[in-house]
């Protein structure tokens, strides 16, 4: 079901919403969290919404979706409920914000805020350069952003760590998840030796890229060379291959179409690994499982930001 409650205010849209869920049997117990989703203009307001209603199926939620249009125009706010099988798992309230509004979204969002529920901030196109210093991402305890929508992701990640708090992370880490695990996993066989090298193969301007290069710097002590020419047969953007060089052969993870690796070492036979690109909604759904403060990212910005401009690294 979807209500739109134009020119409305805050104390309207919460009093709608419980007569809808009273009327409808829509009951608020089991939200485990606030999601806040600031979108800037129009577009992709669509697009988060159904991302983040893909991720309430697993984190049932309250999500109040913020609409920022021009700040010169009439101050107003048009809201809009979802809820049912327009909103997954879900209560959605969407407002439209204009005019002095725009600089204050924090007025529309407190007032509707679950009581004794933690509260995440997400970004899915252009976020802050200080998420904890934006007026929405003040009111959270995780602040999610997305660097792969930026124009420009690593300069993005470098302005991100200068003004890096525990609680902020990034979407283009979460879609690093597998590929972590599994070098992490090559790395616990035989033979055990230290990495003396690592090379990464991918596009230049995947954020993704960047903050692998930063983990892999500073947790093995060892420069970074990426690499933007696409290895041989690759179809895809985003991490082609990593290599961790050893003194016996390196460990290679080379994944060229986007959906499957393979894994080379010495002495061991080639194994495939399921290894896809992960949608919006997957990596979302990953962040609002962690709600504590997510350190091994914190160290990878840090990394990322330390690395120089030729893409070679710094020593650690």
């Amino acid at each position: 079901m979807i209500v739109d409650l134009p020119e409305t205010t805050t104390s309207q849209v919460n009093e709608r919403l419980v007569e809808l869920r009273e009327h409808g049997g829509q009951v608020a117990l089991g939200r485990v969290l606030t999601l806040v989703v600031p979108l800037d203009g129009h577009d992709g307001v669509e697009q988060a919404i159904s991302a983040a209603n893909e991720a309430s199926r697993e984190h049932p939620c309250r999500i109040l979706v913020t609409v920022s249009g021009s700040p010169e125009a009439a101050t107003r706010i048009d809201g809009q409920i979802r809820i049912g099988g327009d909103a997954g798992a879900s209560e959605v309230v969407v407002f439209w914000l204009s005019g002095e509004l725009v600089r204050h979204a924090e007025s529309a969002v407190v007032p509707l805020l679950l009581p004794d529920a933690p509260i995440v901030t997400w970004w899915p196109s252009f976020g802050p350069q200080a998420p904890i210093r934006h007026p929405l991402g003040a009111l959270a305890q995780r602040r999610i952003t997305d660097s792969e929508a930026e124009h420009d992701p690593l300069t993005a990640l470098r302005a991100r760590a200068r003004s890096y708090c525990p609680g902020d992370t990034d979407l283009a880490w979460a879609r690093l998840t597998y590929w972590r695990a599994q070098l992490v996993a090559a790395l616990d066989l035989p033979p055990y030796e230290d990495v003396t090298a690592a090379r990464i193969t991918g596009e230049p301007r995947s954020p993704s890229v960047h903050l692998l290069a930063g983990w892999l710097a500073e947790y093995l002590g060892v420069r970074v060379r990426v690499s933007d020419n696409p290895a041989s047969g690759a179809t895809v953007g985003g991490i082609t291959a990593v290599a961790l060089d050893r003194p016996s052969g390196p460990v290679e993870l080379y994944r060229p179409d986007g959906r499957v690796g393979t894994l080379t070492q010495p002495d061991q036979p080639p194994r495939t690994i399921a290894l896809p690109r992960r949608t919006t909604a997957q990596t979302l759904t990953e962040e609002l499982r962690r709600l504590e403060t997510d350190e091994v990212y914190g160290v990878a910005l840090h990394g990322t930001a330390n690395r120089t401009d030729d893409g070679t690294g710094t020593d650690s």
